[in-house]
Protein backbone atom coordinates (compact mmCIF):
# COMPACT_ATOMS: atom_id res chain seq x y z
CA UNK A 1 0.00 0.00 0.00
CA UNK A 2 1.02 3.11 -1.24
CA UNK A 3 1.20 6.00 1.51
CA UNK A 4 2.12 9.81 0.86
CA UNK A 5 0.84 13.29 2.07
CA UNK A 6 -0.93 14.95 -0.99
CA UNK A 7 1.72 17.71 -1.96
CA UNK A 8 -1.63 20.17 -1.66
CA UNK A 9 -4.14 19.62 1.16
CA UNK A 10 -7.24 18.23 -0.66
CA UNK A 11 -9.09 20.10 2.36
CA UNK A 12 -7.94 23.11 1.45
CA UNK A 13 -7.45 22.53 -2.37
CA UNK A 14 -11.13 23.99 -3.24
CA UNK A 15 -10.12 27.38 -1.57
CA UNK A 16 -6.96 27.86 -2.89
CA UNK A 17 -6.26 30.57 -4.82
CA UNK A 18 -5.67 28.79 -8.28
CA UNK A 19 -9.31 27.90 -7.49
CA UNK A 20 -11.22 28.55 -10.92
CA UNK A 21 -9.34 26.61 -13.37
CA UNK A 22 -10.58 24.15 -16.22
CA UNK A 23 -8.60 20.95 -16.25
CA UNK A 24 -8.13 19.14 -19.00
CA UNK A 25 -7.32 15.53 -18.81
CA UNK A 26 -5.26 13.80 -21.53
CA UNK A 27 -5.60 10.35 -21.14
CA UNK A 28 -4.49 8.97 -24.92
CA UNK A 29 -1.40 6.76 -23.51
CA UNK A 30 1.57 7.55 -26.40
CA UNK A 31 3.89 9.25 -24.40
CA UNK A 32 4.89 11.07 -27.99
CA UNK A 33 1.72 12.91 -28.09
CA UNK A 34 1.75 13.43 -32.04
CA UNK A 35 -1.89 11.92 -32.20
CA UNK A 36 -5.23 13.31 -32.77
CA UNK A 37 -6.33 13.75 -29.10
CA UNK A 38 -3.74 15.67 -28.26
CA UNK A 39 -3.77 17.95 -31.29
CA UNK A 40 -7.63 17.83 -29.94
CA UNK A 41 -6.72 18.56 -26.78
CA UNK A 42 -4.57 21.92 -27.95
CA UNK A 43 -7.74 23.51 -30.06
CA UNK A 44 -9.70 22.64 -26.85
CA UNK A 45 -7.06 24.54 -23.97
CA UNK A 46 -6.38 27.13 -26.43
CA UNK A 47 -10.09 27.96 -27.25
CA UNK A 48 -10.90 27.94 -22.73
CA UNK A 49 -7.58 30.35 -22.41
CA UNK A 50 -8.80 32.60 -25.37
CA UNK A 51 -11.58 33.90 -22.95
CA UNK A 52 -9.53 34.34 -20.27
CA UNK A 53 -9.88 31.24 -18.09
CA UNK A 54 -6.66 29.44 -16.73
CA UNK A 55 -5.97 25.87 -18.45
CA UNK A 56 -4.26 23.23 -16.11
CA UNK A 57 -2.92 20.25 -18.15
CA UNK A 58 -2.86 16.63 -16.99
CA UNK A 59 -0.87 14.01 -19.57
CA UNK A 60 -1.36 10.05 -18.14
CA UNK A 61 1.29 9.62 -20.49
CA UNK A 62 3.69 11.19 -18.73
CA UNK A 63 3.13 9.91 -15.56
CA UNK A 64 4.47 7.42 -13.41
CA UNK A 65 1.87 5.35 -11.13
CA UNK A 66 0.56 2.05 -9.91
CA UNK A 67 -2.69 0.23 -10.67
CA UNK A 68 -4.51 -0.18 -7.57
CA UNK A 69 -4.56 -4.17 -6.28
CA UNK A 70 -6.78 -4.27 -3.59
CA UNK A 71 -9.94 -2.48 -1.60
CA UNK A 72 -7.86 -1.52 0.94
CA UNK A 73 -5.47 0.65 -0.25
CA UNK A 74 -8.75 1.89 -2.20
CA UNK A 75 -10.29 2.36 0.79
CA UNK A 76 -6.90 4.47 2.58
CA UNK A 77 -8.61 7.54 0.66
CA UNK A 78 -6.64 10.81 -0.50
CA UNK A 79 -3.87 9.43 1.67
CA UNK A 80 -3.34 6.80 -0.36
CA UNK A 81 -2.93 8.66 -4.04
CA UNK A 82 1.04 8.06 -5.54
CA UNK A 83 3.00 11.07 -5.18
CA UNK A 84 2.88 11.75 -9.15
CA UNK A 85 -0.88 11.96 -8.92
CA UNK A 86 -0.95 14.70 -6.08
CA UNK A 87 -1.18 17.74 -7.44
CA UNK A 88 -3.49 16.54 -10.34
CA UNK A 89 -5.69 15.29 -8.02
CA UNK A 90 -5.68 18.71 -6.17
CA UNK A 91 -6.32 20.42 -9.44
CA UNK A 92 -9.25 18.43 -10.10
CA UNK A 93 -10.89 19.02 -6.82
CA UNK A 94 -10.24 23.07 -6.83
CA UNK A 95 -11.30 22.93 -10.95
CA UNK A 96 -14.41 24.56 -12.17
CA UNK A 97 -14.43 22.40 -15.36
CA UNK A 98 -12.87 19.00 -16.37
CA UNK A 99 -12.60 17.75 -19.81
CA UNK A 100 -11.62 14.26 -20.51
CA UNK A 101 -9.40 13.25 -23.50
CA UNK A 102 -9.19 9.70 -24.77
CA UNK A 103 -9.49 7.46 -27.83
CA UNK A 104 -11.57 4.62 -27.99
CA UNK A 105 -10.03 1.37 -27.53
CA UNK A 106 -11.31 -2.00 -27.68
CA UNK A 107 -14.47 -0.26 -27.03
CA UNK A 108 -13.03 1.70 -23.83
CA UNK A 109 -11.21 3.70 -22.94
CA UNK A 110 -7.48 2.88 -22.45
CA UNK A 111 -6.36 0.86 -19.41
CA UNK A 112 -3.66 3.11 -18.44
CA UNK A 113 -6.85 6.40 -18.11
CA UNK A 114 -8.68 3.93 -16.05
CA UNK A 115 -5.89 3.20 -13.84
CA UNK A 116 -5.08 6.73 -13.39
CA UNK A 117 -8.96 7.41 -12.39
CA UNK A 118 -9.13 5.11 -10.04
CA UNK A 119 -6.08 6.31 -8.03
CA UNK A 120 -7.28 9.91 -8.12
CA UNK A 121 -11.51 9.30 -7.35
CA UNK A 122 -10.96 7.49 -4.02
CA UNK A 123 -12.85 8.23 -0.93
CA UNK A 124 -12.76 11.18 0.89
CA UNK A 125 -11.83 13.19 -2.54
CA UNK A 126 -14.71 12.48 -4.71
CA UNK A 127 -17.16 10.44 -2.33
CA UNK A 128 -17.44 10.38 1.15
CA UNK A 129 -19.21 8.68 3.84
CA UNK A 130 -22.65 9.38 4.31
CA UNK A 131 -23.75 7.29 7.49
CA UNK A 132 -24.86 4.78 5.70
CA UNK A 133 -26.76 6.50 2.85
CA UNK A 134 -26.16 7.86 -0.74
CA UNK A 135 -22.48 9.29 -0.70
CA UNK A 136 -21.72 12.84 -0.52
CA UNK A 137 -20.71 13.81 -3.69
CA UNK A 138 -17.98 15.95 -3.35
CA UNK A 139 -17.42 17.11 -7.01
CA UNK A 140 -20.55 19.18 -7.04
CA UNK A 141 -20.17 22.41 -8.60
CA UNK A 142 -18.19 20.91 -11.18
CA UNK A 143 -18.96 20.82 -14.95
CA UNK A 144 -17.25 18.19 -16.84
CA UNK A 145 -16.83 16.97 -21.03
CA UNK A 146 -15.71 13.62 -22.15
CA UNK A 147 -13.81 13.75 -25.82
CA UNK A 148 -13.76 11.03 -27.77
CA UNK A 149 -11.54 9.69 -30.90
CA UNK A 150 -12.30 6.26 -32.24
CA UNK A 151 -12.25 4.01 -35.63
CA UNK A 152 -15.49 3.41 -36.01
CA UNK A 153 -18.39 5.27 -37.09
CA UNK A 154 -19.78 7.75 -34.52
CA UNK A 155 -23.56 6.23 -35.15
CA UNK A 156 -22.17 3.04 -35.36
CA UNK A 157 -21.02 3.30 -31.91
CA UNK A 158 -23.98 5.11 -30.38
CA UNK A 159 -26.58 3.30 -31.69
CA UNK A 160 -24.84 -0.47 -32.54
CA UNK A 161 -22.77 -0.98 -29.23
CA UNK A 162 -24.93 1.48 -27.50
CA UNK A 163 -21.96 3.75 -26.47
CA UNK A 164 -21.68 2.08 -22.89
CA UNK A 165 -18.24 2.75 -22.14
CA UNK A 166 -18.98 6.47 -22.58
CA UNK A 167 -22.47 5.96 -20.59
CA UNK A 168 -20.71 4.47 -17.91
CA UNK A 169 -18.17 6.99 -17.24
CA UNK A 170 -21.01 9.70 -17.25
CA UNK A 171 -23.45 8.14 -15.08
CA UNK A 172 -20.88 5.31 -13.32
CA UNK A 173 -18.15 8.11 -12.45
CA UNK A 174 -18.56 11.93 -13.27
CA UNK A 175 -22.51 12.31 -12.41
CA UNK A 176 -22.31 9.75 -8.96
CA UNK A 177 -19.41 11.71 -8.00
CA UNK A 178 -21.45 15.16 -8.55
CA UNK A 179 -20.20 16.61 -12.07
CA UNK A 180 -23.30 18.42 -13.85
CA UNK A 181 -23.52 18.51 -16.99
CA UNK A 182 -21.59 15.86 -18.17
CA UNK A 183 -21.50 16.50 -22.02
CA UNK A 184 -20.11 14.16 -24.58
CA UNK A 185 -18.17 14.81 -28.54
CA UNK A 186 -17.19 12.01 -30.09
CA UNK A 187 -15.44 11.81 -33.54
CA UNK A 188 -15.57 8.49 -35.42
CA UNK A 189 -13.67 7.16 -38.52
CA UNK A 190 -10.78 9.40 -37.50
CA UNK A 191 -8.40 6.86 -40.30
CA UNK A 192 -10.46 7.81 -43.23
CA UNK A 193 -12.06 11.22 -42.81
CA UNK A 194 -10.81 13.70 -45.14
CA UNK A 195 -8.70 16.58 -43.78
CA UNK A 196 -11.91 18.78 -44.59
CA UNK A 197 -13.53 16.90 -42.52
CA UNK A 198 -11.09 16.93 -39.74
CA UNK A 199 -10.70 20.68 -39.72
CA UNK A 200 -14.40 20.96 -39.22
CA UNK A 201 -13.21 18.72 -36.13
CA UNK A 202 -10.71 21.08 -34.59
CA UNK A 203 -13.30 24.03 -35.30
CA UNK A 204 -16.18 22.46 -33.32
CA UNK A 205 -13.47 21.57 -30.46
CA UNK A 206 -12.88 25.26 -30.39
CA UNK A 207 -16.56 25.89 -29.97
CA UNK A 208 -17.23 23.65 -27.20
CA UNK A 209 -14.39 24.84 -25.37
CA UNK A 210 -15.48 28.35 -25.78
CA UNK A 211 -18.77 27.27 -24.62
CA UNK A 212 -17.58 25.06 -21.76
CA UNK A 213 -14.83 27.76 -20.13
CA UNK A 214 -17.61 30.43 -20.65
CA UNK A 215 -20.18 28.56 -18.11
CA UNK A 216 -17.84 27.92 -15.87
CA UNK A 217 -18.62 32.08 -14.72
CA UNK A 218 -14.53 32.58 -14.79
CA UNK A 219 -14.39 34.61 -18.16
CA UNK A 220 -12.71 38.03 -18.66
CA UNK A 221 -12.90 38.56 -22.22
CA UNK A 222 -16.30 39.05 -23.60
CA UNK A 223 -17.14 36.93 -26.65
CA UNK A 224 -17.15 38.92 -29.71
CA UNK A 225 -20.58 41.31 -30.93
CA UNK A 226 -22.26 40.23 -33.73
Amino acid sequence: MISAKPAVSLADAAVSEDEGSVVVLQGHPDPGGATLCHALADAYSAAVESVGVPVKRIEVAQLEFPLLRTKADFNVGSAGTPPSLCDGQADIVRCKHLAIFYPLWMGTMPALLKGYIEQVFRPDVALADNNGGFPKQLMKGKSARVIVTMGMPVLAYRWYFGAHSLKSLQRNILRLTGFKPVDATLFGSVDTSSPATKKKWFQKTQDVGQTDARSTGLATIAAPAV
